[in-house]
């Protein structure tokens, strides 16, 4: 009796789905089985509503919490991202004025992967995907409404991965202290669509995000793009793991001024930078800048040719607490185009105790910092120790905070 009555609703909701448009919320499907409920969701969410445990959600395409509709998931809840490509790349997107109220625990993360992850309701981790699977569906992007720095001094726009034609993606405005909800215990796996160039879908995406959001153990795995990417906003984010992304791990664009604050990035072989720093795109810019603090960088070995950090077009940092190890000859802090040379000679773009294990035949840590006008590598230099291991460290991340990740049940760390 029960498999007819979710069949009659199964039937009776398609119906529904069918006469609306493309932006009405949809439940497409439901699937009754051992490992509870698979629930796909598509299109526009219009009403609050809470994603629950004993369910796994299945994102067809992009779905979308409206303004002022509120998503609550609970923990322990497993969301899957359908299969797609480009503009059809599946993605939970938390527009402006929605809010996501997604609080997992170390025992019962709130897990987003793909379809094709064999995980089941009640698990942490499938059997059947590894580091190797990425760009398998999008990513989480969230958009509020705090200050953003753009070209053309625009105070909104559309955010990479979402196209201009539709009726959601913008992010920006005026709101510093903008909440968008709360993201706690999330483990996002497998994502990461790259749609055109400069063009992709990362995955955590926060464009805008205000400081009264809260953004607390993230977790990223084998994302295909970026790990994570700050466009403009002020949030701040505590207790980060990145592992084995495409691109860069931490990307923050268009004068983010938050902090973050205790994190861990795990390079894999095609990683690019460790950090990614870019500066404002607009005239507006944050004096203050942002703030990277209590970070340990973990290379992929002595074939890496990953950058340790690329400071790009003008930004204003602060850099504190960094340890590096584990990275390849080639690796360096790129101080990347005269304008962020610029804000280096200025003192807008601060190192504080960096601590290197230096590659093999690197024999100093003057040889790590390259584009830097003459004399000014020494900001990074003075502050920066070469250390014999990483078990020798006084600075980097305190990974014991990270033992409900994915990334400690492989033994990445």
């Amino acid at each position: 009796m029960k498999k007819l009555n979710y069949l009659l609703i199964a039937i009776f909701t398609l119906g529904l789905a069918t006469s609306c448009d493309s932006s009405d919320p949809a439940i497409i499907d439901e699937d009754d089985n051992q490992s509870g409920t698979t629930i796909t969701k598509a299109g526009l969410i219009t009403a609050n509503e809470t994603w629950t445990a004993d369910n796994i959600y299945v994102l067809s395409g992009k779905v979308v919490v409206n303004e002022g509709v509120t998503l609550t998931i609970e923990p322990g809840t497993i969301i899957k991202g359908a299969e797609g490509q480009g503009s059809l790349a599946s993605a939970l997107v938390i527009d402006q004025g929605g809010k996501i109220m997604a609080e997992g625990t170390a025992d019962k993360p709130i897990i987003f992967t793909s379809v094709l992850d064999n995980i089941t309701v009640g698990q942490k981790k499938g059997s059947n995907l590894t580091i190797a699977n990425v760009g398998l569906w999008g990513g989480v992007i969230v958009l509020g409404k705090a200050p953003i720095s753009v070209s053309g001094d625009l105070e909104t726009k559309q955010i990479e991965g979402i196209p201009a034609t539709d009726s959601f993606g913008q992010y920006g405005g005026s709101i510093a202290n903008d909440n968008s909800g709360v993201l706690k215990y999330i483990s996002i796996r497998h994502g990461g669509i790259t749609i055109g160039s400069d063009n992709e879908i990362n995955g955590l995406t926060l464009g805008g995000v205000g400081s009264g959001t809260t953004i607390d153990h993230i977790e990223v795995v084998a994302n295909q793009d970026d790990a994570i990417e700050w466009f403009g906003g002020t949030v701040n984010v505590t207790n980060v793991v990145t592992y084995a992304q495409g691109d860069d791990a931490i990307d923050a664009d268009e004068a983010w001024s938050g902090t973050l604050d205790n994190a861990l990035v795990i390079m894999g072989a095609d990683s690019d930078s460790a950090l990614e720093l870019d500066g404002p795109a607009g005239s507006a810019a944050t004096e203050a800048g942002y703030t990277i603090k209590n970070v340990t960088l973990k290379g992929a070995g002595a074939s890496s040719v990953s950058k340790y950090a690329d400071l790009r077009d003008g930004l204003i940092a602060n850099l504190q607490n960094i340890l590096a190890y584990d990275f390849g000859p080639t690796s360096v802090v790129k101080v990347n185009g005269a304008d962020s040379a610029t804000e280096l000679a200025a003192g807008r773009i601060t190192f504080l105790k960096w601590e290197i294990v230096l590659p093999a035949g690197v024999t100093s840590v003057s040889s790590l910092i390259t584009g830097a006008n003459a004399g000014d590598d020494t900001k990074f230099t003075n502050n920066a120790t070469a250390i014999t291991a990483a078990s020798a460290a006084t600075v980097g991340a305190n990974t014991a905070v990270f033992s409900w990740t994915y990334a400690k049940s492989v033994s990445a760390f």
